[in-house]
């Protein structure tokens, strides 16, 4: 016998669908393609970014409109000031009369062409005065930032391998001490000592009296000096350079070591370093090899931060060491209630401290693939 009754009876029991049999597919399928991570991850970031943008310019409008001096105040003599009409005016040309959002507004359009204004102090255009002094500031950040990490990765390193010992406990104590002190305290000491005791380094500016500037191409004299083969240059750049990026790079170095110290141990205590110990591979390349380079998402955070902080710095050391950079600007800017060049730089360092951050973040994506993939 075959199965042929029963494999009948048993597509008998079983229910057929109501309505006519699917006909053939009409037309391609449509698959919805998605986008790779990392693109897909950049643009997240980028919208991010000009959103928190966006909330500074709105937060540092705000600022300066609940600011209880009167503009015309601080930018008209005594005797325009007596005059109502010659105040009107300058009201009604720098906008003052018209309600806050529609301030608000104005400022947003003419920000989008690059417009921020004109400056009361130096009656230039902020922009241009924005991008002149940015070079200086960006120089004294970059030496300090690479200053901060060259010492705080050496001595976290050293101070892991030697948890416990005198030198960890030596290093620990003047991490403490350099994050504890305030910046302008070790300026002035710095000054006194290598300045005006030792005379070893110059005290002000960028540049001896006697040089002229280099050939502007980044704006960085040092390397502007190097590309120009101007070695009296370069020397002389580099020396004024010296003690205002080492004071600002002591301020920030016990942050970068103790991050740098943390990370180290953790890698230091993980399986793929004792499988290297266990290789019979040397402990200096155990070290470096495999616990340091495991901690390039600290050192890559403590990097973004030291920039930021070492950035927001810059006001005092300018002042102090008359580095004519974005930090002594905003200080004549606010003493002078120059409000253009005051939101004209709020809005430079928050952009450049997005970048950065926006950066230090495509940087992971790049090392961790589960944030991109997230």
């Amino acid at each position: 016998m075959t199965d042929t009754a029963p494999s009948a009876a048993l597509a008998d029991r079983v229910p057929t669908p109501a309505g006519p049999a699917p006909g053939p597919v009409q037309g391609p399928l449509r698959v919805r393609r998605r986008m790779p991570p990392m693109p897909a991850y950049v643009l997240r970031r980028v919208a991010s970014s000009a959103l928190i943008v966006l909330g500074v310019t709105l937060v540092t409008f705000l600022l300066s409109s609940v600011v209880p001096a009167d503009p015309a105040t601080a930018n008209l003599g005594q005797r325009a000031l007596d005059d109502p009409g010659i105040v009107a005016r300058y009201r009604a040309e720098q906008g003052l009369d018209r309600t806050l959002p529609m301030q608000y507004l104005t400022y947003l359009g003419h920000l989008v062409t690059g417009d921020l204004g004109t400056s009361q102090q130096t009656q230039r255009p902020v922009l241009d005065d924005l991008a002149d002094k940015l070079p200086a500031t960006l120089e004294l950040v970059t030496a300090a930032t690479l200053l901060a990490l060259v010492v705080g990765v050496l001595l976290g390193v050293l101070s892991a391998r030697g948890r416990g010992g005198r030198l960890d406990r030596i290093v620990r104590t003047l991490s403490l001490a350099g994050v504890s002190l305030p910046t302008f305290w070790i300026g002035m000491v710095a000054a006194v000592v290598f300045v005006k005791n030792l005379g070893a380094l110059p005290g002000s500016g960028r540049l001896a009296p006697a040089l002229d500037p280099p050939h502007q191409i980044t704006g960085f004299y040092t390397v502007d000096a190097l590309l120009d083969g101007d070695l009296d240059t370069f020397a002389s750049a580099t020396a004024h350079l010296v003690l205002p990026a080492s004071v600002l790079a002591l301020s920030v170095v016990g942050m970068v070591l103790r991050f740098t110290r943390s990370a180290v141990l953790e890698s230091l205590s993980s399986d793929f370093v004792k499988a290297g110990r266990a290789k019979g591979l040397r402990e200096r390349g155990v070290l470096w090899g495999y616990a340091v380079r495991s901690s390039s998402g600290q050192l890559i955070t403590a990097t973004t931060l030291s920039f930021g902080l070492l950035l927001a710095s810059t006001v005092y050391i300018e002042q102090q060491f008359s580095w004519n950079g974005i930090g002594q600007y905003a200080f004549r800017s606010s003493t002078n209630l120059d409000l253009p060049a005051v939101m004209g730089v709020s809005i430079l360092t928050a952009l450049v401290f997005v970048v950065v951050n926006l950066i230090a973040d495509l940087l992971y994506a790049a090392f961790d693939p589960r944030i991109r993939l997230s």
